[in-house]
């Protein structure tokens, strides 16, 4: 048995199912329990793997088996971080469902590596697996780590540590594999996968996350050191020739990579052979794209020499390079033995005259020749067109190699002949146009390759974006200087650019669903929805008023439409301006409905539970809507009290705003006025009684009524006690989903739904609590990450004002006990319905519907609550976690 694939199970044994489910996991390198065990290897396999790993290859799982093989040897370097992660990883055992934990790493520094051993480590604990595609198709991903995790019978499932190096994507796969569980209807008591996200960045910053630097410690510097030795009297000569090893035991040595790349002097521009082209190619992508490799038949094939032995034909530079191959059914790829010596043979071939847009350019027309794998593409791409994030945290304006080439004309000339190589592709024409008109002030270029780039994808409209980014910065750079002979006319032609540019790219944005945003060669879905358009032309209308006002002040007047520009044409000086009468009268309009568009926006949503949209986004456009609409802010947003009493004391003759007003962000000194002036007034009472209702008589309402309409109803129907329920809750909430659907789903669908009330101790409308109240308390300055760690309801002031809810949790659904009925709501945090129990929670209110806010498990000893998924869980949750870590533990359930 010991020589068929073994995964290990939660009791710390083996079971061996891997012939029935091995096909069906063709996205995961599982690494077995027992990998190798039993196996003899060839000593020349042995040492061939061991030395391509100690020049440069990546790591190989066979790696780890031959540093346990020989007593006597030094182990294999741990660095630093490793027991750290390790320690993470096992702690997530103790969270109910799914965890993450991350390991940032600069490229080179053995991160890669340390998580692979990590997970190597724990092959008997955990089922361990490489996510070796794309996230994509994170459906399929989710169904196959389920699988996994579930091999076997009830009785055998283990915890999965998946290790994924795509960030961009943990949250939706979490949300699938937590769904594809629900929909098989598998039971589980044990947390399901971890997730081991290895972050490559090049600016590491410093957070409660293992990160990993192009640095030794002392400690580490001494592993290395010994490590040496050994290699050096098993191997004797060829040690020489482990760059990989070497660079991180000298401790990134400037002077160790400048001695390894002498052979790179002196550098020949004219004239050179194919193969100091090919090296020259591969250290420019090696350097801009980590991970980035070209087969060996590629090579082979450029070098005119299909069938012959690439380590000779590249000499002198062949110790530079490796050729690998991950498994027996893939091609040998080849890429260079380290990212710093490839950045330092990059700058040498600069210094000597061979630029960096030389070789990108030479790349793209000599070595992209016929059709180009997606592979490569996709290298291409992130070269040509990735921006990285700053030490600021702020994304740079183009991709790296673009900015180090320093030279507007190169620069511009690579993104060129990128454009003309891909002719189907639109990201290259895209980033030209960008650097045409951000860098060079080149519009009219800038305005073609956008239009360019547009035909080629002409239904996305982040691509659409561009154009309308042209002309706004035309706008706003070139015909804004002080010394400008712009008149309203010329001024009024390229607003109107760009405004129909704008225009055309909210329309697209509107148009697209998220499944069919697909970007070429890398199959990424953007499940984002594209709010540029709207606000880029808030931006125009702002450049565009102050541009005319500085004409003529009667301006201020027309674009408010206090006057018609009709009738005031004589006095502006020319009546040709005319033509754009149906321009100017949809601006205020316009600029209203956008900014109520972002007023919502901005207070429904969020973009994550850890992230809050940029403050300028809010200031230009209050901005915006101020030189428009009037000197006070929107109706929506920041209003106060007395505004409220006024639409009250008028009956709101749109009755669908008084829950609008009520959403809105209103301090609690203006709320407790709004209180007492309602009571206090019979006048206001009896409208808002006699509006209330009409509007309960109307119901149950349609799901064409306004969201807002619905959350209204719900707060007004839901019971003040547990005992009393007058309304089918339930329909209420299906309504109310099925109206957000219709109305806002297309707009917040990747983004996080903020509550906007919770239930609170009060009686009637008093018990209505506005999110704004929570978040201002003095106990609980606002964080970003306040709703997704709930940390604002451990404030004894928040608890004070909220009114917890019974409920339970049930196949991975929590439900609200409501006048003896059970109604389901959704839950801020998915991790806490993976175990069935009796709960207690606050309720919420987002514009979707009701949500179960800090689900705690109710305890029968002192009826008091304890925290879902935090360390402290409840007695059953704590031999279920003994169980895990103590695989002779009876279990209960497994």
């Amino acid at each position: 048995m010991a020589n068929r694939p073994a995964l290990s199970t939660a009791r710390g044994g083996e079971i061996y199912v891997w012939d029935g489910i091995g096909d069906s996991l063709s996205l995961l390198d599982v690494v077995h329990a027992n990998q190798f065990e039993g196996q003899s290897f060839d000593r020349t396999l042995i040492e061939q793997t061991e030395v391509n790993f100690y020049r440069g290859a990546p790591p190989k799982w066979l790696n780890f088996h031959i540093s346990e093989l020989e007593a006597g040897r030094a182990p294999f370097i741990k660095r630093d971080g490793y027991e750290t992660l390790k320690s993470q990883i096992q702690q997530s055992r103790t969270v109910p469902g799914i965890s993450t934990v991350k390991l940032f790493h600069q490229p080179g520094c053995g991160g890669t590596t340390m998580a692979m051993q990590v997970l190597w480590d724990l092959r008997k604990t955990f089922r361990c697996a490489v996510l070796t595609s794309s996230t994509s198709d994170i459906t399929n991903v989710a169904t196959q780590v389920v699988s996994l995790f579930t091999a076997g019978s009830r009785g055998h499932q283990n915890t999965v540590l998946l290790l994924v190096n795509d960030e961009q994507k943990l949250e939706d796969l979490q949300e699938t594999i937590m769904k594809t569980i629900a929909e098989q209807e598998i039971v589980t008591h044990m947390p399901v996968v971890t997730l081991l996200s290895c972050v490559r960045k090049d600016v590491v910053l410093q957070n409660d996350q293992v990160v990993l630097k192009a640095e030794l410690s002392d400690t580490e510097k001494q592993k290395f050191n010994e490590k040496m030795e050994e290699l050096r009297e098993k191997y004797g000569d060829n040690y020489e020739q482990f760059h990989g090893f070497s660079i991180m035991q000298t401790n990134f040595s400037q002077a160790y990579i400048e001695q390894a790349c002498t052979v790179f002097s002196p550098v020949q521009k004219a004239n050179r052979p194919l193969k100091n082209q090919l090296v020259a190619f591969l250290c420019l992508l090696n350097t801009y794209v980590p991970g980035s490799y070209l087969l060996e038949s590629q090579c082979l094939d450029f070098l005119k020499h299909e069938d012959g032995s690439l380590e000779h034909e590249m000499e002198p530079f062949s110790h530079l390079m490796i050729t690998f191959q991950q498994d027996e059914r893939s091609e040998k790829k080849v890429r260079m033995v380290h990212r710093l010596l490839a950045k330092h043979c990059t700058e040498l071939m600069a210094e000597g005259g061979v630029t960096r847009s030389d070789t990108a350019r030479n790349f793209l027309n000599n070595f992209c020749r016929n059709e180009v794998p997606s592979f490569l593409l996709g290298f291409v791409k992130d070269m040509l067109t990735k921006r990285e994030i700053n030490q600021e945290e702020k994304e740079e304006k183009f991709s790296r190699l673009i900015l180090d080439i320093k030279d507007n004309a190169q620069s511009a000339s690579v993104l060129k002949v990128a454009s003309k190589k891909f002719d189907q592709n639109p990201f290259f024409p895209q980033a030209l146009a960008r650097f045409s008109y951000i860098e060079q002030k080149h519009y009219n270029l800038a305005e073609m390759w956008a239009k360019r780039a547009k035909e080629r994808d002409p239904k996305n409209s982040f691509v659409a974006d561009t154009l309308g980014q042209v002309y706004k910065n035309h706008l706003k750079n070139h015909l804004m200087n002080q010394g400008s002979t712009a008149t309203p006319r010329e001024i009024l032609q390229l607003a109107e650019k760009a405004i129909e540019a704008f225009k055309l790219e909210e329309q697209l944005a509107e148009e697209e669903q998220g499944e069919d945003m697909r970007e070429d060669g890398t199959a990424k879905i953007s499940h984002v929805f594209n709010s540029r358009g709207q606000f880029g032309y808030l931006q125009v209308c702002v450049t565009l008023y102050d541009l005319l006002v500085r004409h003529n002040e009667l301006w201020r007047c027309v674009l408010t439409k206090k006057v018609s520009m009709c009738s005031v044409l004589q006095l502006l000086g020319d009546n040709k301006l005319y033509r754009f009468n149906d321009l100017i009268n949809s601006l205020r309009d316009e600029v209203e409905r956008k900014g109520d568009f972002f007023e919502k926006y901005l207070t429904y949503s969020k973009p994550n539970m850890e992230k809050d949209d940029p403050d300028y986004i809010s200031r230009d456009t209050e901005y915006c809507y101020r030189k428009y609409v009037g000197d006070s802010a929107p109706r929506h947003i920041h209003p106060n009290g007395a505004k409220l009493i006024q639409k009250l004391e008028q009956s709101l003759p749109d009755r669908r705003e008084l829950l609008s007003y009520l959403v809105r962000d209103y301090t609690e000194s203006e709320l407790k006025e709004v209180t007492t002036r309602w009571k206090r007034s019979s006048s206001i009472t009896d409208s808002v009684n006699d509006m209330l209702a009409d509007f309960i008589q109307k119901m149950p309402l349609s799901q064409v009524d306004a969201p807002e309409l619905h959350m209204l109803a719900l707060l007004l129907c839901w019971p003040e006690n547990e005992d009393r329920c007058v309304s089918d809750l339930s329909q209420l909430i299906g309504l109310m989903h099925s109206s957000y659907e219709h109305v806002y789903k297309k707009y917040f669908r990747s983004r996080y739904l903020l509550p906007l009330f919770f239930i609170g101790q009060g009686q009637d409308l008093n018990r209505i609590v506005h999110r704004e109240q929570l978040e201002q308390s003095e106990e609980t300055p606002h964080e970003s990450n306040a709703w997704r760690n709930e940390s604002i309801f451990r404030n004894p002031k928040v608890q004070a004002r909220l009114l917890r809810v019974e409920g339970v949790v049930r196949n991975y659904r929590v439900y609200a006990a409501v006048g003896g009925k059970e109604i389901e709501v959704d839950a801020n945090r998915r991790n806490s319905l993976w175990k069935q129990r009796q709960v207690s929670f606050y309720l919420g209110f987002t514009i979707r519907g009701p949500v179960a806010f800090d689900i705690q498990t109710k305890t029968t000893k002192t009826g008091s609550a304890t925290a879902s998924g935090q360390h402290s869980v409840d007695q059953h949750g704590t031999a279920q976690m003994n169980d895990v870590s103590n695989p002779g533990a009876p279990t209960d359930g497994l």
